[in-house]
């Protein structure tokens, strides 16, 4: 029986006889985390993607890491090569990809040298035994062959020659030997979705289909595909296969969906919401590159989007976009930023609806293009001359992405002002299942987009700076309206009229008004939640953006050991709630993680005058919720005196 016609059915049995007789036991657990490691031209990620897709298929929840080298090809065999993407999937709730793989496959020594230290005792290793020849071995420093010196004895080592089994299932293709090798990534996945009980229907469309140009090449990969699933099912080296059941959602319809994905939807949707054509200007930069892929697919939805020879040339394209009526947008990463930060000046000053997304990576310079950090919020704050302040939110989740760029939209469009919006390398690149939205039910943005068509002055003229008491927000007025002539540029503007001014009151004046429009934005927000279950904590982490996920699972992981922790966290970051400092001091200690050196730590100390704890990390991946537990529970021991009931670090997230 092959992959695409087994019954659902049998796998969900307790166990089962295989082609040599004996019998295969099923395991049913209730979380598994998964990393495939290997060169940068194994297709790991490929790989990792298609596992998850068919996993979010199957109905588990899950949450993903990929994490690949900067360099576009690595020298074949070292560790500056080697890829890796872990899997976290499990019959419930789950907030991170994991602290620690369960499985890893280590498709050469120096993916097996890189990720070793990660898996812990008793972990399952799946290595593929061809690759560790004494020419690679060397290549990482290992002087023996760990498969043979016994320094694996504290995993489960599996050795399995999936490169030349794959050749010897490719053996007909009439493929090359170097060309049929490129399919043992196929092969490692057919195993995998044996072990797991993943559906397989799914893979061979997307094969067929991402093939349909060659053929041969689209058999091959169905070929070693399916060779791995069968050498599962026959292969006495895997006595127990796993299974992990679907885990309780509410009733929608799903789809797995990565961080740039969501987000570019989220602006498509925002386009479609207002009512307007939607522009993006955009410099290829990593990891922010997919949302302008993506945004290229949906022309039919009024998107344009126009590859810019630079940064600069992105926003004032934008800019320009914006002038004339449109939504605009430019997508970048940290150094784009610095690039655009002078036009960013000038959308302050003429007061019109941009979208900044910041897809923040490692920096300074050009830093690690492919590792995900957070220290662009000071940047984003105060990164331009003069006082332009301007409006910051961040998404928590890669499908919390969407609502994040709708709300960024929202608050562009009312108060005619750019909004930066604070994405990362871990939210981009990572996947979640997202239940797909009812389009009636997203907000209506057509309220916020009323262009001026007739003149405003009490003498018949158009005033472009005369505000809406409410928003202290400026008429929008396209140009070749009659009437509505203007003059926008960099030069400060007096106040209503909008001609240039050098009179000091007047800038005193529009500069403390341009601020009072961006903290204007706090009266509209909703009430901060805190997320404090018993309502009797001490101790509250407070976090923004990605650390979402990892601050979750270690605050449910201290509630289980039966003490009280609340959580808050921030999407509106400038300006912050009005709510949030009252809260902050309720609490004995605050305790904010970041992916940086203490900027949000900072700002919330010099606004509230809070104490605030900062624990700080710059790895280029994100926290480890143990790790953070940990932490978490020194404070409440330190500020409660009462011993630690159980050890906080163990346990699902």
């Amino acid at each position: 029986m092959t992959a695409t016609d087994r019954p659902d059915a049998a796998l969900s049995t307790a166990e089962r006889s295989a082609s040599g007789g004996f019998v295969k036991s099923v395991v049913e657990l209730d979380r598994v985390v998964i990393r495939l490691a290997g060169d940068s031209g194994d297709g790991m990620q490929l790989t990792g993607n298609r596992f998850t897709s068919e996993t979010a298929s199957f109905g588990n929840d899950l949450s993903t890491l990929p994490n690949f080298p900067a360099e576009i090809r690595a020298p074949t065999g070292t560790l500056p090569g080697v890829s890796s993407f872990q899997l976290h999937f499990a019959d419930h709730d789950i907030m991170t990809p994991g602290d620690a793989p369960d499985v890893l496959v280590a498709m050469n020594p120096a993916a097996l040298k890189a990720n070793l230290a990660d898996l812990p005792g008793g972990g399952l290793l799946i290595v593929d035994a061809d690759e560790f020849s004494a020419r690679n071995l060397a290549k990482v420093g290992y002087a023996t062959n760990p498969l043979e010196d016994g320094s694996l004895e504290s995993w489960q080592t599996v050795s399995v020659p999936l490169t030349s089994m794959t050749l010897d299932a490719l053996a007909d293709s009439g493929l090359g030997k170097k060309e049929a090798e490129r399919s043992k990534n196929m092969f490692t996945l057919g195993l995998l979705s044996w072990m797991y009980h993943r559906p397989t229907e799914g893979t061979i469309r997307f094969l067929e289909r991402q093939f349909r140009r060659k053929p041969e090449i689209a058999a091959a990969n169905i070929a070693a595909f399916r060779a791995g699933f069968n050498y599962g099912e026959t292969t006495e080296a895997f006595a127990v296969s796993y299974e992990v059941k679907p885990a309780p959602m509410p009733p929608g319809r799903y789809r797995n969906i990565s961080g740039n994905q969501a987000l570019a939807l989220g602006l498509v949707a925002a386009g479609q919401r207002s009512g307007l054509p939607l522009f993006l200007g955009a410099y290829p930069i990593t990891p922010a590159s997919d949302i302008l892929h993506e945004l290229s697919k949906h022309k039919a939805f009024g998107v344009r989007t126009f590859q810019a020879e630079d940064e600069i040339a992105g926003i004032s394209a934008a800019i320009g976009a914006s002038f004339g009526g449109a939504l605009g947008v430019t997508t970048t990463s940290g150094p784009g930023v610095s690039l655009k930060s002078e036009a960013l000046g000038l959308a302050v000053m003429i007061e019109l609806p941009l979208l900044v997304v910041d897809v923040q990576r490692g920096g300074p310079s050009t830093g690690l293009p492919t590792k995900t950090e957070q220290s662009d919020l000071l940047q984003a704050m105060f990164g331009r001359n003069g006082e332009a302040p301007v409006p910051v939110i961040a998404p928590r989740s890669p499908g919390d992405c969407f609502d994040a760029a709708l709300e960024a939209a929202r608050i562009a469009l009312q108060y005619r002002t750019p909004v930066i919006l604070l994405s990362d390398g871990y939210l981009a690149n990572g996947a979640e299942p997202w239940a797909i939205p009812d389009v009636d039910a997203l907000p209506d943005l057509t309220a916020s987009v009323d262009f001026a068509t007739e003149p405003n002055g009490a003498d018949g003229e158009f005033l472009p700076y005369l505000r809406d008491p409410e928003t202290l927000a400026r008429p929008w007025a396209i140009p070749g309206t009659a009437g509505m002539q203007h003059r926008v540029g960099g030069l400060e503007k007096a106040d209503r009229t909008g001609n240039i001014s050098y009179d000091p009151a007047n800038h005193d004046l529009m500069t403390r008004t341009r601020q009072a429009k961006v903290d204007g934005i706090a009266a509209g927000l909703p009430p901060t939640e805190v997320d404090d279950p018993d309502g009797n904590a001490r101790v509250a982490v407070i976090g923004w953006g990605s650390t979402y996920g990892p601050i979750g699972a270690a605050c449910r992981r201290i509630r289980r050991s039966g003490r009280s922790v609340a959580q808050i966290h921030l999407r509106h970051l400038n300006p912050m709630p009005a709510d949030l400092g009252d809260i902050l001091r309720s609490y004995d200690r605050v305790v904010c993680p970041e992916m940086n050196l203490g900027q949000l730590a900072l700002l919330l100390r010099a606004k509230y005058l809070v104490d605030v704890q900062s624990h700080t990390q710059v790895r280029g991946l994100p926290f480890r919720a143990a790790e953070l537990a940990a932490v978490v529970q020194d404070v409440i021991d330190s500020t409660s005196g009462a011993p630690l009931a159980a050890d906080p670090t163990g346990g699902a997230e």
